[in-house]
């Protein structure tokens, strides 16, 4: 099995690849570039079985059609408006983010409100590239393309997370609490450059959190979820601990 991660970032600069295989009784990282643009990613989409990207998939159904309804001079017909911040919410937030705090305690970051929406653009567009080259995407998660987000799969399998994403010291000290608890992941060579980036880092989270999601380890969308998570899109988190996705 072929599994990949991206960290998606607005630009190139900031988006990181990463390919591992499961052979064996080892997973291999057998790529990590950092500066990747569309078209690679769309190319990994064609070879891997799986194929994360930290990234929404899509924006609430409400706040698309509030902008819909606004942009038509339409705000209050058929749209419940208080002004509220409950009914703010459920602008800013998607079924899946409701999950995802549920389930860690926290929120992600709005796709609608945060400064994620210019990666979600950018997402929005890899996806149509990644259908082109003839890989059917179902943004609910089934396929090929998943919705990963690497800190609340550490988080999940038991990891402190804290200042990881900004802090090379906080990296280097989580990577060894990961391949003690993984020694069968080979980095070939690259543990430096996941200290030194934290968009590496990360893209090998997501190609790891993959594999749960490749081998059915999360919670998917129940069927009165389904339609809007094929619309919104749907994080995998792991249901399982790390040492599950190693290979039989």
């Amino acid at each position: 099995m072929l599994t990949a991660g991206v960290d998606l970032a607005a630009e190139n600069k900031g988006t990181a690849l990463a390919v591992i295989e499961w052979s064996g009784a080892r997973a291999t990282l057998a790529e990590l570039r950092l500066g990747v643009g569309d078209a690679e990613i769309a190319d990994a989409a064609t070879t891997v079985d799986k194929l994360g990207i930290d990234c929404a998939f899509g924006w609430p159904d409400e706040f698309v059609s509030f902008v819909v309804a606004h942009s038509d001079h339409e705000l209050v017909d058929g749209l419940e408006v208080d002004g509220g911040m409950d009914w703010r919410r459920t602008l800013a937030y998607r079924e899946t983010d409701r999950e995802v705090r549920a389930k860690t305690g926290r929120w992600p970051l709005s796709v609608s409100t945060d400064r994620l929406g210019l990666t979600a653009m950018r997402c929005a567009g890899l996806l149509g590239r990644i259908q082109a080259r003839g890989v059917e995407v179902d943004r609910s998660g089934a396929g090929v393309v998943v919705e990963i987000y690497p800190g609340a799969s550490l988080r999940l399998w038991g990891f402190d997370t804290t200042g990881y994403r900004v802090g090379a010291p906080a990296r280097e000290l989580l990577l060894a609490q990961i391949l003690d608890a993984a020694p069968w992941l080979d980095l070939q060579g690259s543990a430096d450059l996941m200290v030194r980036s934290g968009d590496a880092f990360d893209a090998v989270i997501a190609a790891l959190a993959s594999r749960s999601a490749a081998l059915g380890h999360y919670d998917a969308p129940a069927p009165e979820q389904l339609a809007r998570a094929r619309r919104e899109g749907w994080t995998a988190l792991p249901t399982a601990p790390l040492s599950a996705l190693r290979p039989a």
